[in-house]
């Protein structure tokens, strides 16, 4: 009897500590406010009720039954938002707006959210602990167009437009793509060879239709039949498909701006007309199986019109596993922050700062507390560090800094600064680059950076370490670098594009370089697979500790030699240089390393070949 009195006390504290314990999630469920799926109404004044509910109640999920859902622009529902990187010439059309909530999560059930003009699909604004996951974003009629290439000659070209998806019409010579409440002449040319969806070898940014521009003129032979008539020396070839590019960056897919441990899991950005996934000022992100890639069922070629993921001025960790980019536009991972130009000292703790590049302008790019870095812009050394006790918004271009301390006497106008407190720590693991324009991954930041186990077939340099404050000003050199256990086929470095100097080029804009001063620090590159078609495997520019360890060179004759290089390795004004244990296979175009601007004594290597400039 004693026993059992004892067993139901216990049982008794169980449950008195479940139901002290147990939280119940409430579930907003989008139907519930009238949203059913694949009715193709406007999704739009549905869920901001709904997530005006969620608001209320943190930690709530945000529920779609799986199926399509339709989003058309609100001139309702609209943002001023100056976008890192975007071009932000007016108020954003919103569809989905999460703004000052905890702990929410939408899930998609895996159902197609289709949108309809230019419209920022989702937004996420100072919220934290916030999910996404399970959904497709794409568009019925895209912003951008493609063509497949029926026959060529040296004066006319002839291509198939599917008018379904890329409705159009050819006025006075001129080929207007039409959509919903908008229309744009097609401004540039990619070319994918249809069976591998590559970009075609050679073409990049030299462009796969060259000639004579100003004599071109396109007319219609049938519908959805169209020639483009002109004086070429270059045409694509047969059977393969031309990217049309027609619209500007002015939204991004998801847009995270001033919030905090957002999650993003299992989502197919299919087409958006900017940045794929663009975050600012944010910390702690996580990207897991989020995919930009052509949606198949449409036989698209492209997905975004410009980068995949866009990490500007972000803080804590970042990490980007199981990831997939293909047919974007542009660099499929771009990690970086945004240097300002000095343009007035006014006293020894005040400074009139601009933004300098157009796309990247009238961000709130300081907060009170933030380490500052004060950059000579000729030679890129940090001459000191400051604490931010001032931001003061002039306009959408320029702003006031106060500090907390007298401002180094060698920094003067024309000078820059960087924000070193949004520099992210960086994770990119098991993901797939298949073949993009420009190049794979760019990474500009001091926080440590992982780059492990990825597979890279990207048309221009798979790996690029920048950094300036001459021209993009994109900042942020790196202090701790691994790139291990990572292929890069043989479609790396086909094309050219700008700073693509070698599959993993290391090259910050330093306008004069010190050979006894560098700017980027401890890179290490080892247990790697190169599977070469071309001389230049590495280019690194003005780095203190670069080791080159352990690595595997392969040859491939896929595609014909091109680059103005002709050594493997290249080190210029570089220190402690480390290069052995690498394994070059039979018939490598060349195992040796070339030096400029710096000393031998620099360089540890075990390759016999050796060249000194």
């Amino acid at each position: 009897m004693k026993k059992m009195k004892i067993a139901f006390l216990f049982l008794v504290l169980i449950l008195s500590f479940l139901s002290c314990t147990r939280t119940d999630t409430l579930v907003v469920r989008v139907a519930d406010y009238g949203l059913k799926p694949d009715s193709k109404e406007n999704a739009i004044p549905a869920i901001i009720k709904a997530i005006e509910e969620c608001r209320k109640h943190p930690g709530s999920i945000l529920h779609f039954e799986k199926g399509r859902y339709d989003f058309r622009i609100d001139t309702t529902h609209t943002r001023e938002y100056y976008e890192s990187n975007t071009t932000n010439d007016g108020p954003k059309n919103l569809a989905i707006l999460i703004e000052n909530c905890t702990g929410l999560t939408l899930e998609g059930n895996g159902s197609d959210f289709v949108f309809h003009g230019s419209i920022q699909p989702i937004t996420i604004d100072n919220s934290e602990n916030i999910i996404l996951q399970n959904i497709n974003i794409d568009w019925d009629i895209p912003l951008t167009a493609q063509a497949k290439v029926l026959a060529t000659s040296a004066k006319n070209m002839d291509m198939e437009i599917d008018t379904t998806q890329f409705p159009y019409e050819i006025t006075n010579g001129k080929l207007l793509f039409k959509g919903e409440n908008w229309s744009a002449e097609p401004s540039g040319f990619m070319e994918y060879v249809a069976e591998k969806h590559l970009i075609a070898a050679g073409t990049g940014d030299e462009g796969c239709i060259r000639g004579n521009w100003s004599k071109s003129s396109f007319e219609e032979l049938e519908p959805g039949i169209i020639r483009l008539n002109g004086e070429f020396t270059r045409t694509p070839a047969i059977g393969n498909y031309l990217i049309l590019r027609h619209s500007k960056r002015d939204h991004a897919g998801i847009f995270i701006q001033e919030s905090s441990t957002v999650k993003l899991e299992n989502i197919n950005v299919y087409h958006c007309a900017g940045l794929g996934v663009l975050s600012q000022f944010s910390r702690n992100l996580e990207y897991r199986n989020v995919k930009f890639i052509p949606n198949a069922d449409k036989n698209r070629y492209f997905s975004g019109h410009d980068d995949g993921f866009q990490v500007s001025n972000c803080a804590g960790k970042v990490t980007i596993t199981d990831c997939e980019f293909g047919g974007l536009m542009d660099d499929p991972i771009n990690v970086h922050g945004t240097s300002v130009k000095i343009m007035e000292k006014i006293g020894d703790r005040k400074l009139k700062c601009r933004f300098m590049h157009e796309q990247s302008t009238g961000m709130i790019w300081g907060h009170i507390g933030d380490t500052i870095g004060y950059l000579e812009n000729s030679s890129m050394q940090t001459l000191g560090k400051g604490t931010l006790t001032g931001f003061e918004k002039l306009n959408r271009d320029e702003f006031f800094l106060e500090f907390s301390h007298s401002v180094p006497t060698e920094i003067v106008a024309g000078d820059a600064l960087e924000n070193l407190s949004w520099s992210p720590a960086l994770t990119v693991q098991n993901c797939k680059f298949n073949s993009c324009r420009a190049r794979g991954l760019l990474v500009s930041t001091p926080g440590k950076v992982t780059i492990d186990k990825n597979e890279f077939e990207s048309s221009g340099s798979a790996i690029l370490i920048a950094g300036d404050a001459n021209g993009w000003y994109e900042s942020g050199a790196v202090n701790d670098v691994t790139i291990s256990n990572n292929i890069f086929k043989d479609a790396c470095m086909t094309s050219m594009y700008q700073f693509c100097e070698g599959i993993i080029s290391i090259y910050p804009i330093i306008p004069a370089v010190d050979s006894l001063k560098s700017y980027h620090r401890n890179i290490t590159i080892e247990k790697n697979t190169f599977r070469r078609f071309d001389y230049p495997v590495l280019y690194a520019l003005s780095v203190d500790g670069i080791r080159f360890n352990f690595n595997t060179i392969e040859r491939s004759h896929d595609f014909v030699p091109f680059h103005i290089r002709k050594n493997c390795l290249t080190f210029e004004a570089c220190l402690n240089v480390e290069v052995k244990g690498n394994v070059f296979y039979e018939e490598a175009l060349s195992k040796d390393i070339r030096l400029e601007k710096m000393d031998s004594k620099q360089i540890n290597a075990d390759i016999d070949v050796f060249k000194h400039f």
